[in-house]
């Protein structure tokens, strides 16, 4: 290969094409470097230096090109038409011939070595006859012909090899490629490596449209030959397929117990059936649609249980405590019974005095008559039956046993339970179904609780309804306001099924950890119980009854391997855990029978092993990780108060801290609150700042405290949302606190809404605050005067150790909170 040099010439910078020699080509000049570029050559010896450039960087190799004309585009943009000329490799840059001033004086100027092909050998002219072939053989089954004229009067291999340029489906990479590839030889080689790669895949293509077409030819002629054989085998009497199928889901509709209208809908759909073929698609829809409907059960129901005593009895060797709510439940299951005892004697009433009525039978799926009763009367009962009562709501911190409690429920009255789980739930199908014309519809998850019944009155467990999100697909919580509506859900029409599905029969129960989330018109629909959570006392029983043998068999033990006392239960309740529910109790039980298991395992303890002391406790679970001092060393200074609040997790102590600090250029007294608060938090403490700058002199407060100060009020565990307006006298209190340099008494806490006159307003969450002040070794707490009657609810153990005083005046709060002064 022979390289001679030659001139320089201006680079014009080619971004989204390659020129390869022998080609003539309309360049647009649509960048300033180009334009400049090409009057530098228009204004010398009209070569250019046509250079590709990618990601900002030029190659090595470029095409020296003659400008043949130049003008504008139709768009009236300039543009040149070149003709290249011969491969150039790209020297140093060089000064442009014209005077700097001159406005082509910017161009770029590169030195430049012309590249030869070469020698034409034997395998040159080889690979040439086999290009031209590949090319032709490509062209026509492309089927185009003009291109393949074309390279036949073209004798030099590097022109040749140059054509691929042509080719649209190259990409910038490839004929950058082929342009620095100055190898005749190799270039040829290179560009023939593409062409097979591309006939491979073409030829693929094509046996793949001609496998699909005689694919879709086979299936219409199976198509054909199914339906010629179902035709002589129904004149032989041989059709035992689709047609039994449809006789058997014909047989079972008439033979289920499922009302008029659904039984119209679903003959219907078996009549689509028989008509469809095998290879319809919506075949497997209608089978799924009709197993659907006919897997619910129509008819079919469970004798409630209405001993009272009985279903207490259930209740109390299910769960421990929870009285509140055991009390609410047993009334409600009397209730319930009364009204099913006196609707059957007003039945059989009627029945006598109505001889000469029409009558309907009751029947009961083995098909025994039970009774007979007018139809007037029996649309009466389904009406009574339809407004039997509100649904239940278990609402309480997480671990208090809301769901086994619901269980209980259907085990005291003998019904089916189902749990659904609500929990993230942010499509509205979800509850209602999907429609059927989308691929892979199904059922709403009321459906399926129904289906897994097998009865048409279960007891359904909707468990964390507080957790129900709205998300673009609807809102799941609206779809519930019929679902839980004794008024409606007699009615209820599930969009897979399109058919009414009496759910009036249906005992929901709902369960969630807060009401704040929960949607008001839901709210409205649902019976509050809470459950607030246990005492230490009804922990010990718990952990005594349910959850240290259930941990026993997940370890492997049993009451022969450990034996744990009630003594160690309740240092691990009152050292090791603070909690509303037990959870974290049974958390901490297991993990002291793993170390037995392991001692036991290692055969190195006798059995059976014994914890019964605190020391043991301490041994296997280390150091206690909470303590009654905790609230007397964060109270220990001015401005420091303990309050008490609600969470999702129940009951816990809440510590407001409150500074004091010199605010320069104001006269005045400015306040911040951190702590991620919510609004109504942030008003309570504009509130409270309010009602002591208006008491000052009242309360103790000098009047410089408040003048040219920043007063900053912080909530601890800043990471915690926290709302609401009961800890108005908790901040009240730390601030005059901090005021008048009076510390709070640690052993008091307390919770109310304040207003601008120093009122005490009621606030909600009485017994689980209470609940945690015991947890937390509190003696004194403080609550509303109009709160007094929620007392009552407190068990008798807490009272007794907690004193406890109801007040309705913030003046009467600080004389108790606060010590006296120095």
């Amino acid at each position: 290969m022979s390289v001679t040099t030659i001139a320089a010439a201006p680079v014009l910078p080619l971004t989204s094409g390659v020129v390869l020699p022998h080609m003539v080509v309309t360049i647009a000049l649509d960048s300033d470097e180009a334009r400049i570029a090409a009057d530098a050559a228009l204004a010398t010896d009209q070569h250019l230096l046509l250079v590709p450039r990618i990601d900002g960087s030029y190659g090595s190799i470029g095409v020296l090109a003659k400008i043949e004309t130049s003008g504008e585009l139709p768009t009236g943009q300039r543009a040149l038409v070149v003709r290249a000329t011969e491969r150039v490799r790209l020297g140093t840059g060089v000064t442009g011939p014209l005077s700097p001033g001159h406005a082509a004086g910017a161009a770029l100027w590169l030195a430049v070595e012309t590249v030869t092909d070469g020698p034409v050998t034997p395998r040159v002219k080889e690979l040439m006859r086999e290009y031209r072939a590949t090319v032709e053989t490509l062209v026509e089954r492309q089927q185009g012909g003009r291109v393949t004229l074309q390279l036949g009067g073209i004798d030099d291999p590097g022109t040749l090899a140059d054509t691929v340029n042509y080719w649209p489906d190259l990409s910038m990479e490839r004929r950058v490629q082929v342009l620095e590839t100055t190898d005749v030889e190799a270039r040829l080689e290179l560009v023939l490596s593409w062409l097979r790669e591309a006939l491979a895949d073409l030829e693929l293509k094509e046996k793949i449209r001609s496998e699909v077409a005689g694919g879709m030819e086979k299936q219409q002629r199976d198509f054909l030959l199914r339906q010629q054989l179902a035709a002589i085998r129904k004149e032989l009497g041989e059709d035992e397929g689709a047609e039994q199928a449809v006789a058997d889901y014909r047989t079972r509709i008439e033979a289920s117990a499922m009302p008029d209208a659904v039984r119209t809908a679903a003959l219907r759909e078996a009549d689509r059936l028989e008509k469809m073929g095998e290879q319809n698609p919506e075949q497997t829809w209608v089978r799924n649609w009709l197993d659907t409907v006919l897997d619910l059960g129509w008819g079919r129901t469970t004798e409630d249980r209405t001993d009272v005593v009985a279903a207490r009895a259930v209740l109390d060797a299910d769960t421990t405590g929870l009285d509140d709510g055991k009390d609410r439940i047993i009334e409600w299951l009397a209730v319930r019974g009364l009204r099913a005892t006196r609707s059957a004697r007003a039945a059989s009433e009627d029945t006598a005095e109505s001889d000469n009525h029409a009558t309907v039978a009751l029947i009961e799926p083995e098909g025994e008559i039970l009774s007979t009763v007018p139809t007037g009367i029996a649309a009466n009962m389904g009406s009574t039956r339809r407004g039997a009562g509100a649904i239940i709501a278990l609402v309480g911190p997480p671990g208090v046993g809301k769901t086994s409690l619901g269980e209980s429920v259907a085990r005291a009255l003998g019904r089916s339970f189902v749990r659904v789980a609500l929990g993230g739930i942010r499509d509205e199908a979800e509850i209602r179904g999907h429609r059927r014309t989308y691929v892979g519809a199904q059922s709403g998850r009321i459906v399926r609780a129904m289906r897994e019944a097998k009865t048409m009155n279960p007891v359904i467990l909707l468990d964390e309804i507080d957790k129900l999100a709205t998300g673009w697909s609807g809102d799941p919580a609206a779809a519930l306001l019929e679902v839980l509506d004794p008024a409606q859900n007699h009615t209820f029409r599930d969009h897979y099924l399109e058919v009414d599905l009496d759910l009036s029969d249906v005992v929901f129960i709902a369960t969630a950890n807060t009401l704040e989330s929960i949607p008001a018109p839901l709210l409205d629909r649902l019976e509050i119980i809470p459950v607030d959570g246990y005492t230490d006392d009804e922990k010990v029983a718990i952990a005594r009854n349910h959850l240290i043998a259930r941990q026993l068999e997940q370890n492997g033990l049993d009451t022969e391997d450990v034996e744990i006392s009630d003594r160690a239960v309740r240092t691990i309740v009152e050292g090791y855990t603070r909690e509303a529910g037990v959870r974290g109790l049974e958390r901490q039980i297991a993990k002291v029978l793993r170390k037995v298991a392991v001692r036991i395992a290692s055969d190195s303890a006798v059995r059976p092993l014994s914890i019964d002391s605190t020391e043991q406790v301490v041994d296997v679970l280390g150091r206690a990780k909470r303590s009654v001092e905790e609230i007397t060393d964060r109270t220990n200074v001015p401005g420091v108060a303990t309050g008490l609040a609600v969470t999702g997790a129940g009951g816990d102590v809440l510590f407001v801290e409150a500074t004091s600090m010199p605010a320069p250029g104001t006269t005045d007294v400015a306040l911040t609150v951190t702590g991620q608060l919510g609004d109504v938090m942030q008003e309570s403490a504009s509130i409270a700042l309010s009602f002591v700058r208006a008491n000052a002199d009242r309360l103790g407060v000098k009047t410089e405290a408040l003048q040219g100060r920043r007063i900053h009020v912080h909530f601890p565990s800043g990471a915690v949302p926290k709302d609401g307006p009961s800890a108005g006298i908790t901040m009240t209190t730390a601030l005059v606190s901090l005021l008048t340099g009076r510390a709070v008494r640690p052993i008091v806490a307390m919770t109310g809404e304040i207003t601008l006159q120093g009122k005490i307003l009621p606030i909600g969450g009485v017994k689980q605050k209470l609940l945690a002040a015991h947890r937390a070794g509190v003696k004194i707490v403080i609550v509303p005067k109009r709160n007094e009657v929620d007392l009552d609810d407190l068990p008798a153990d807490i009272r007794s150790g907690l004193e406890i005083h109801a007040l309705d005046d913030v003046i009467d709060v600080l004389e108790l909170a606060l010590e006296d002064a120095a």
